[in-house]
C-alpha cells in the first residue's frame, strides 16, 4: 500500500530529524535571534542565550519601549510577563510566547489612587486575582485586579512607623503565611502587611548598618526582596551593604548572609533584584557588576551571566517554561531555558496551551508521521516534549 504524504509533511520530518541534533548543539537560538526581538527597536544582543528582547536603546513612551525598566514579574498561568517601566509610571504587559508581544498597560502618572509614580516592585498573588505594585514615589502599595486590570486599593503614605514607608521599593507574598512583605527602602526595613485586608502586622530592621561591620538584620537601602516557599524563607538585597540576607518567614528572624563587597564571583556591587529559581537556586541582579549572579539555597555562588555594559535591575523566573527575563536601563531581555542554568525546563503536560498555534500543528504532524514509521525508527523516539521544545526556538 503506497501512502501520499503531502510535501509540508514531509518537510516537518525531515526537519525534526535535522533538529533534534541541532537542539543538542543549543544554536538556533543565536540563528533565529534576530526573528523574535520583534517588540520595539531592541539592539541584537552579543549573547546569544538571550531569547528575546523588549524595548529600545534609548528611552521611549510607545507601548514596547520603557523609561527605566525596573520590577517585573512571570503570570506563568497566562504566559503574561509584567513590566514595570518606572519614569513612564505604568505597567506593561507582554505575551511571551512566539516572540513577545504587547498586550495592555495599566496605570498612569499622578498622585491620586490609582495613579502611579516611579513605581518599582510587582508581584502577582493569584490567591487572590490581585496584582501588587510598590508606588515608590506615592509611598504606598497598590493593588490591581488581575483579571480586568481595574485598580483596586491602595495602602501607606511617608512616614517611618506601622504601614508608613519612605520609598518602598522590592514587593513578595507570603503565601503560606498570608503576608504581603514591602521592602521600605529607605527607612532601612522590611514591612509585614496581612494579604487579606491589608493591616499592618510587624516590621524587621530599621537600623541603619553599612560598612564596616553591619549586623545581621539591619539593612542599608535594601531593595529587592523573594519568597523561599518551599524552605520558608526571605531571600533580601541588602543593596548598599553589597549582600543577600536570608530571613526565616515565619518571623523574619536571621538565618545567614552570604556575599560581600567585589567583582569576584560571589561579591557583589549593588545588588538590587532577585528571585527564586527551580531547585531553589537564587538570582540575584548585581547590578554594578553588570551581571546575574546564581546561588545554591545555602549561597554558594554557581555561576555568573555577563550583561555587558547594562546594569540588570529586576530579575524573574518562569516556573513553567524555565526562562529567567532581566530589566537592564530601558530594555527587558529573556534568557533561553537552558541557556545558562542547567535543567531550568521541567516538563509539564499543562505547557501545550501555551504553545502557538504553528507548534501545536506541527507536532500533531510529527505524531501523525510517528504512527507509519517503524517504532524503532529515530523519529520515533523523539518524545513530544522534546518536539515542543524544538519548535519553540524556530
Amino acid at each position: 500500500m503506497c501512502v501520499a504524504v503531502p510535501f509540508f509533511v514531509a518537510s516537518v520530518a525531515l526537519a525534526s530529524a535535522r533538529l533534534s541534533s541541532i537542539w543538542c548543539a543549543r544554536l538556533l537560538v543565536e540563528v533565529k535571534i534576530g526573528e523574535k526581538m520583534d517588540v520595539g527597536d531592541a539592539a541584537a544582543v552579543v549573547d546569544a542565550r538571550i531569547k528575546l528582547s523588549i524595548g529600545t536603546e534609548q528611552s521611549g513612551n510607545a507601548d514596547g519601549q520603557f523609561r527605566y525598566a525596573r520590577g517585573l514579574v512571570f503570570d506563568i498561568h497566562r504566559g503574561l510577563l509584567l513590566v514595570v517601566d518606572s519614569n513612564n509610571h505604568r505597567v506593561q504587559v507582554f505575551s511571551c510566547g512566539d516572540g513577545c508581544s504587547f498586550v495592555y498597560k495599566l496605570g498612569e502618572g499622578g498622585l491620586e489612587p490609582g495613579q502611579l509614580q516611579r513605581p518599582d516592585g510587582i508581584a502577582i498573588d493569584h490567591d487572590h486575582d490581585r496584582i501588587l505594585i510598590s508606588d515608590t514615589g506615592n509611598n504606598r502599595v497598590q493593588l490591581w485586579s488581575l483579571s480586568n486590570q481595574s485598580f483596586l486599593s491602595c495602602a501607606g503614605h511617608l512616614g517611618a512607623r506601622g504601614s508608613a514607608f519612605n520609598t518602598p521599593y522590592g514587593i513578595a507574598i507570603d503565601k503560606h503565611h498570608h503576608r504581603i512583605i514591602i521592602v521600605d527602602t529607605f527607612n532601612n526595613r522590611l514591612v509585614f502587611l496581612s494579604s487579606i485586608d491589608l493591616s499592618f502586622l510587624f516590621s524587621i530592621g530599621g537600623n541603619r548598618g553599612s560598612k564596616p561591620g553591619p549586623q545581621p538584620g539591619e539593612f542599608h537601602f535594601p531593595m529587592g526582596i523573594s519568597i523561599d516557599e518551599d524552605r520558608h524563607r526571605i531571600i533580601v538585597a541588602d543593596t548598599y551593604n553589597h549582600r543577600v540576607q536570608v530571613l526565616s518567614s515565619i518571623d523574619g528572624s536571621f538565618l545567614f548572609e552570604f556575599g560581600s563587597q567585589g567583582d569576584q564571583p560571589g561579591q557583589f556591587k549593588y545588588p538590587q533584584g532577585l528571585c527564586i529559581a527551580n531547585q531553589g537556586r537564587i538570582i540575584v541582579a548585581d547590578r554594578h557588576n553588570y551581571r546575574l549572579q546564581s546561588f545554591t539555597p545555602e549561597g554558594h555562588h554557581i555561576s555568573s551571566f555577563d550583561c555587558h555594559d547594562e546594569n540588570p535591575s529586576g530579575v524573574a523566573f518562569d516556573e513553567h517554561r524555565g526562562l529567567i527575563a532581566f530589566s537592564a536601563g530601558h530594555r527587558v531581555h529573556v534568557i533561553g531555558a537552558n541557556q545558562w542554568l542547567p535543567g531550568t525546563f521541567a516538563w509539564r503536560p499543562d505547557l501545550h496551551r501555551y504553545a502557538p498555534s504553528w507548534i501545536k500543528q506541527a507536532v500533531l504532524t510529527m505524531t501523525m508521521i510517528r504512527s507509519m514509521v517503524d517504532e524503532c525508527s529515530a523519529m520515533s523516539l523523539i518524545p513530544n516534549e522534546l518536539l515542543f521544545e524544538i519548535f519553540s526556538h524556530l
